[in-house]
């Protein structure tokens, strides 16, 4: 059964990262939802523009959780929104990168298999349990998306996903080709930063 649902973790993550650069139609600050790319779409349905998730969690810091799941080489080298409670991330790298993915020109990543523990612990440091209203960002929306599965499975029901992540989908054409700068927290101008609080960063145990 473990390997089962690490092969349907695989494939889940492997078409999550496989998004195609036509995600850049979608528009920076659009919530008409029935026009997410599939990729980006979860089983609970529920989304949030960076605005709407930053506007959401800073009326209700405590009560609302708001995780970047994304790689901690993510975190580190290309920052991270100030505001988040804890860096989990959904998939990893392997501790010694030493697997390349010819597919997709990077290293291999994983599924991280201490991602619903460490979700869990961090909620429970907050206080808060399975009703919670959860709010995970990604890249650019495909991650958070799948997570938001995982965690509809372990029984959590307000899961929300920012459908643009944190960098935002590929411009298509122009000097900018090829580059995160459609949409996104980063685009949108909302609080991020370099420097990591090791206290809401993410370990292996």
């Amino acid at each position: 059964m473990t390997t089962n649902l690490t092969r349907n973790l695989l494939a889940a993550a492997a078409i999550a990262l496989s998004a195609g650069a036509w995600a850049a139609d979608w528009a920076p600050g659009t919530a008409s939802w029935e026009q997410l790319p599939e990729l980006k779409r979860s089983k609970l349905g529920l989304y949030l523009t960076p605005q709407q998730a930053y506007d959401m969690k800073k009326a209700n810091p405590k009560g609302v959780a708001l995780f970047d799941i994304r790689t901690r080489a993510e975190a580190m080298y290309v920052g991270w929104p100030g505001d988040a409670d804890a860096l989990v991330p959904y998939l990893e790298h392997p501790e010694i990168m030493t697997e390349w993915d010819d597919r997709r020109f990077m290293y291999k990543l994983e599924p991280n298999q201490d991602f619903i523990p460490e979700l869990e612990r961090r909620l429970t440091e907050m206080g808060l349990g399975k009703d919670a209203t959860i709010i995970l960002i990604c890249r650019s929306g495909d991650r958070s998306a799948k997570a938001a599965d995982r965690l509809q499975m372990a029984g959590y029901g307000k899961v929300y996903s920012i459908a643009e992540g944190f960098e935002g989908d590929i411009v298509k054409d122009g000097a900018r080709s090829g580059q995160r700068a459609v949409n996104g927290w980063k685009n949108a101008n909302l609080p991020w930063t370099y420097k990591l609080d090791k206290n809401r960063m993410y370990f292996t145990k």
